[in-house]
């Protein structure tokens, strides 16, 4: 069965990379968004295993988007991985105050997601 995983970026190129990625092991079904603004709603429709999830995005960023769905029963139940060019301390900081579960600093290589990827999915289903 494959991992489902909701990736959410406001870079429309680097979704399309990630998903081509992730979807040609044949492990992994991707679903996109370039807004963080439906993530609650497409929570609840795709139901992923994981999400990867970029901080700096217009008008709804990451780190507010981690808090909306650490409310929701659904969401609060799904890892989160951030995926920013932020590289600094105090970015990381927040994230993980925000509730995620890792941070990848862009760019991310696919075998690196992979890996972090499956290091938090590992006990689901």
């Amino acid at each position: 069965m494959k991992k489902k995983v909701l990736v959410i970026d406001d870079e429309v190129d680097l979704l399309k990379i990630i998903k081509l990625n992730l979807e040609g092991t044949e492990s992994y079904e991707v679903s996109t968004l370039s807004s963080a603004r439906d993530i609650v709603s497409r929570v609840r429709i795709f139901k992923p295993d994981v999400i990867l999830l970029d901080i700096l995005m217009p008008g709804f960023d990451g780190i507010e988007a981690c808090e909306i769905l650490n409310k929701d029963p659904v969401g609060a139940r799904i890892p989160i991985i951030i995926l920013s060019a932020l590289r600094g301390d105090v970015d990381r900081l927040k994230a993980f105050k925000a509730g995620v579960l890792d941070y990848l600093a862009k760019p991310v290589k696919t075998e690196e997601l992979i890996s972090k990827i499956e290091k938090h999915t590992q006990f689901m289903r």
